[in-house]
């Protein structure tokens, strides 16, 4: 049961691609509070993906966009609009690829055409998606926009790779366009820089099961999983956190505030113990 957090607001949800994404958890909780919204994802996985499914258990009109296509997302705002019945309160950009990634190069050796399409679809994605709802007038006063980062934005995480560098342009968007949107239309933009979360994206990086489980003894609270960001976006998307803008909020457990953990330097003792020096580079 939820709290009508979301009670009689309009939003669109982009980058639900199964029960394992953050966007799938948020768009299911957001029903809960009382919100209706639009779906969007790309062409393909609306065609052939579990999104259709969501769309349904939601009430929701799926709308097809490439996220890096200024018409496909003008479509999607003034669709949304229009099935809605109004500007739109809330908005979450849960978008990132890297080929890169998906192609083993390693951060020394990318190749730059898979480095200007992670930049589109990750993060200048989110600048046009802004755009286009500046330029339509597509928000209410106090509307709130979301979009999903990591640590690796300002720190350097083995295996993160190029999207490191798409994750701190995504917070320097949000930044510059929170200025604007905040000034011209009360409008809030902040990044949330959520823990390691086991989704499809996600279990690409290089080593991710160490990543995870590193950052779970390092954090005092543990990892925070995809229903805990899909709670902390609805606080966000309410009317509870409207005077909160241009911020990077870390939802981490506290790793972000951390050094070296005892759960962490106990298991690194370990690795003396066995001999397994080089593991450790």
């Amino acid at each position: 049961m939820g709290n009508n957090l979301l009670k009689g607001k309009r939003g669109i949800i982009f980058g639900a691609l199964n029960d394992m994404s953050i966007a799938w958890k948020v768009a299911e909780m957001a029903k809960e509070e009382g919100a209706t919204f639009t779906l969007s994802n790309t062409h393909v996985a609306c065609r052939m993906g579990e999104v259709v499914n969501l769309a349904k258990k939601t009430d929701s009109e799926l709308i097809p966009a490439d996220a890096t296509n200024v018409e496909d997302l003008e479509n999607v705002f003034k669709k949304s609009m229009e099935v809605l019945g109004g500007k739109i309160d809330f908005v979450l950009h849960s978008i990132g690829m890297s080929l890169n990634v998906r192609k083993k190069r390693v951060y020394h050796d990318l190749d730059y055409n898979y480095l200007q399409k992670t930049l589109d679809i990750s993060a200048i994605s989110f600048h046009k998606m802004l755009q286009v709802a500046f330029k339509l007038d597509a928000f209410n006063e106090w509307a709130s926009v979301l979009a999903l980062s990591y640590v690796a934005a300002q720190r350097t995480l083995y295996g993160y790779n190029d999207m490191a560098d798409a994750k701190a342009l995504l917070e320097s968007i949000a930044r510059s366009f929170g200025y604007i949107l905040g000034r011209e239309k009360k409008v809030r933009v902040n990044t949330i820089s959520q823990s390691p979360t086991i989704t499809t994206a996600g279990s690409g990086v290089k080593g991710f099961d160490g990543l995870m489980d590193f950052a779970d003894r390092m954090s005092p609270l543990g990892n925070a999983n995809a229903e805990d960001c899909a709670r902390y976006c609805m606080v966000m998307f309410s009317d509870y956190t409207r005077k909160v803008t241009m911020q990077n909020l870390y939802h981490d457990g506290g790793f972000s505030s951390m050094g070296m953990s005892m759960r962490a330097m106990k298991q690194y003792n370990k690795s003396f113990d066995t001999g397994d020096v080089d593991d450790m580079y």
